[in-house]
């Protein structure tokens, strides 16, 4: 399947992203969502279903979210660091936006 974008005025969506199948990799899981900066990165999950989830787009959003507040540099420093002190379920940051799932 090629390579495809959704782009809005907040973000874009990447199909079948090399960075979320190396997410994928990492998390041993099948299928993944991954943030950088203002673009979501998807590995075996369509736009539409992604667009879909509600509550795996408003997780996603959240780390948009997290990025344009604290800087795309400032940010994954300290995403990596809650990362390596708490574990990646405990960091601060994927709390928030597991949390911003319901809101």
């Amino acid at each position: 399947m090629p390579l495809r974008k959704l782009t809005n005025e907040n973000y874009t969506i990447k199909e079948n992203s090399w960075v979320a199948w190396l997410a994928a990799k990492k998390l041993k899981v099948p299928a993944v969502a991954i943030v950088i900066g203002k673009t979501i990165h998807l590995h075996h999950a369509s736009r539409v279903d992604f667009l879909n989830n509600t509550r795996w787009v408003k997780h996603e959003l959240c780390h948009i979210r997290q990025f344009k507040e604290h800087g795309f540099l400032l940010f994954s420093l300290k995403y990596v660091w809650e990362s390596i002190l708490h574990g990646y379920r405990n960091n601060k940051y994927e709390v928030e936006a597991r949390n911003s799932e319901f809101e």
